[in-house]
């Protein structure tokens, strides 16, 4: 826009920013009629809600123009009213699931169609080929029956009929002849297929050649035209479930992952596939062929992001605070405590009328003081008498220090406004700084997630390359498992199973061919953690297949006593010195033990002691009892008792006590 057109622009929003209304613009004689500054100082908000204004037209220019730049359009054929074969109860409602799932994705055309014969078949993929032209994105969903033939598959119409093997070339379509169809589209290509169902065409059908190969499936292609994805229900050479509730799980899952917005397709169909497996008992893979460029391709697009500073809901309250800042009144401040009772500017302008408070008291005092100066120079001039004199000074100089006390007030609250103010400012430069910070917090964030994921699919695929031509045989066995049982002895079988077992951690013993005890309870444990009900005593296949089936531990590990578990493992448990294992596996202190003494210890024991001890030189008690009255004590050892006489010895009760 030039400096003329600009000026222009200024006039009319302020024109109408004053109430007038414009009927016509004429261009001034000076570049700008008024002054750049003079805009921002009378009409702060002019040019940043001009700014707004144009990036907001300039928004909507590039999201109606991304809109109009892109078509996609689908074809939807579900195919279950067979007219010679029994009826198939799924397609009819996949097709109007998947319908449904593309017109709500925002595709511009999608058109169901149900039962089509072979001429409305024909018909149908003739009209989509010429919509197909103009449209950036074209998908084909089929449900129905298909079959494959040499190694090329068809899709097979309601009224096929297929008595011979060479009807397939005049009542079915060629998988090629659709890609044809889908071939016009600018970036995308996809074909969805949910037709590798079991084909009852094949058991009646006649063979022209008896060495032609009817296969089971749908064979794998290989899409000639670039950005062209051909997705299978199931992988070649296999077959898909119709599952047990209305729709399959292929199309479940179809409904579940396609339409996230920004999923990249091939992720999308990873998902689905995981989610099949799953719900199918990892009996059906679903299989993509066809190749994408480096870009990721949903189905869905991103919802886009809002990209720059988002509006500070504090603004128009500190646009507020400065106006009344410049005004200053306290009627203004009272207003403005008002409107925003609460919050940082609510506790500056309660600060602002402290000052402005402070300011009337100090104004007040000062008044009081030179009324008290006029008082005092007028009872001077009339010469009052000493008292007065002395008390007028008293209250001068009493109004004095007031005035000076309300002045240091002033100051005390001025000094405080100011420094309040200074924490605003600080406050709203730390936000700024906050959120200058955060953008580029998440402008780093999201250059990491797209290297990251850029490293990660990189790996993925190296690692998907180097482990495919390994896996494929493993793959192909672990989805199309052989119906019939090998032929193997029962030694063969039994080892086997055993094996297995202690996969699973069930069988301690080693994998010998002998059906023996242990290995019945093994499998008996096994039964009993894995809710199955096999016969223990002998070993099948059914038993091993279940036992295949898991692909961890199901037995629970039990270890002797004196060791623990560890993972899958037992290790010995180690107590430090001291210590020893318990009946509970738990280390405990060991108690010391006193030595048992035995009554030969005890006699030893007491001769030695007897020994030591020295020869008393007190004379030994004979065991009888003199009484008299003085009272009793032991007769001692060379003095006897006698009865009877009358002696000027000691003399007891009931006898007297001669010593030698």
């Amino acid at each position: 826009m030039t400096r003329s057109g600009l000026g222009i622009a200024a006039n009319v929003a302020v024109s109408q920013a004053q109430g007038r209304s414009v009927t016509s613009v004429t261009e001034p004689k000076l570049a700008f009629p008024q002054p750049l500054h003079t805009l921002r100082t009378y009409y702060p908000g002019l040019l940043m809600g001009a700014l707004r204004w144009f990036s907001l037209v300039f928004f909507l220019w590039l999201a109606c123009g991304s809109a109009q730049a892109e078509r996609r359009v689908a074809l939807v054929i579900g195919n279950s009213a067979y007219k010679s074969v029994p009826r198939l109860s799924n397609p009819a409602n996949d097709a109007t699931l998947v319908g449904g799932m593309l017109k709500k994705a925002g595709f511009d055309a999608v058109d169901v169609r149900l039962d089509l014969s072979v001429v409305e078949m024909r018909k149908a993929l003739r009209e989509f080929g010429s919509r197909t032209r103009e449209a950036e994105v074209a998908v084909i969903y089929y449900a129905g029956h298909g079959i494959e033939l040499d190694g090329n598959n068809y899709l097979i119409p309601t009224d096929a009929v297929l008595e011979t093997d060479t009807d397939v070339y005049d009542e079915a379509f060629q998988l090629d002849r659709v890609l044809v169809t889908v071939e016009p589209a600018k970036q995308l290509r996809l074909v969805i297929l949910d037709a590798c169902r079991d084909n009852p065409f094949a058991k009646t059908m006649k063979r022209t050649i008896a060495s032609r190969a009817i296969g089971r499936g749908l064979a794998k292609v290989e899409p000639a035209s670039p950005n062209t994805m051909v997705a299978y229900a199931a992988k070649a050479g296999s077959t898909a479930s119709d599952g047990d509730s209305k729709n399959s799980p292929f199309a479940a899952a179809l409904v579940e992952r396609l339409p996230t917005p920004g999923l990249d397709l091939r992720k999308a169909f990873g998902f689905v596939r995981d989610d099949v497996l799953k719900s199918t008992g990892y009996k059906q893979e679903p299989y993509v062929y066809g190749s994408l460029g480096g870009d990721d391709v949903p189905l869905v697009a991103a919802k886009p992001v809002a990209v720059g500073p988002q509006p500070n809901p504090q603004d128009s309250v500190r646009r507020d605070y400065e106006l009344a800042l410049q005004l200053g009144s306290r009627e203004v401040w009272n207003a403005f405590l008002a409107q925003y009772p609460d919050g940082f500017y609510a506790s500056l302008a309660k600060g602002q009328l402290s000052r402005i408070g402070a300011e009337e008291e100090r104004a007040a005092a000062a008044n009081k003081a030179r009324q008290a100066e006029e008082e005092k120079a007028r009872l001077a001039a009339e010469r009052a008498n000493q008292a007065e004199q002395e008390k007028a000074a008293a209250a001068a100089k009493a109004a004095e220090e007031k005035r000076l006390a309300a002045e240091k007030a002033k100051q005390l609250e001025e000094a405080r406004a100011a420094a309040a103010e200074q924490r605003r400012k600080d406050a709203e430069a730390a936000a700024a700084k906050a959120i200058a910070d955060k953008q580029a917090a998440e402008k780093a964030l999201a250059e990491k997630l797209v290297s990251d994921k850029a490293a990660a699919e990189l790996a993925a695929k190296q690692a998907a390359e180097k482990q495919a031509s390994g896996n494929a045989e493993q793959k192909i066995a672990a989805v199309s498992p052989s119906s019939t049982v090998p032929a193997m002895s029962s030694q063969e079988t039994t080892k086997l199973v055993q094996s297995e077992l202690r996969r699973v951690g069930c069988l301690t013993a080693s994998a010998d061919g002998d059906w023996k005890a242990s290995s019945q309870r093994s499998l008996a444990l096994f039964n009993k953690y894995a809710g199955t009900k096999f016969d223990d005593k002998l070993a099948s296949f059914d038993a091993l297949d279940a036992i295949k089936a898991k692909p961890g531990r199901v037995c629970p590990l039990v270890c002797d006593r004196g060791s623990r578990a560890d993972g899958d493992t037992c290790v010995k448990i180690a107590c430090r010195v001291g210590y020893r294992v318990n009946d509970d596996n738990e280390c405990e202190k060991v108690q010391d033990k006193k030595p048992a003494v035995t009554r030969d210890d005890k006699a030893k024991k007491d001769e030695q002691r007897t020994a030591r001890e020295p020869t008393s030189s007190r004379p030994q008690a004979s065991g009888q009892i003199f009484c008299n009255s003085s009272g009793c004590k032991p007769v001692p050892q060379g003095c006897r008792l006698e009865s009877g006489g009358d002696s000027s010895k000691n003399r007891g009760t009931g006898g007297a006590l001669i010593c030698n």
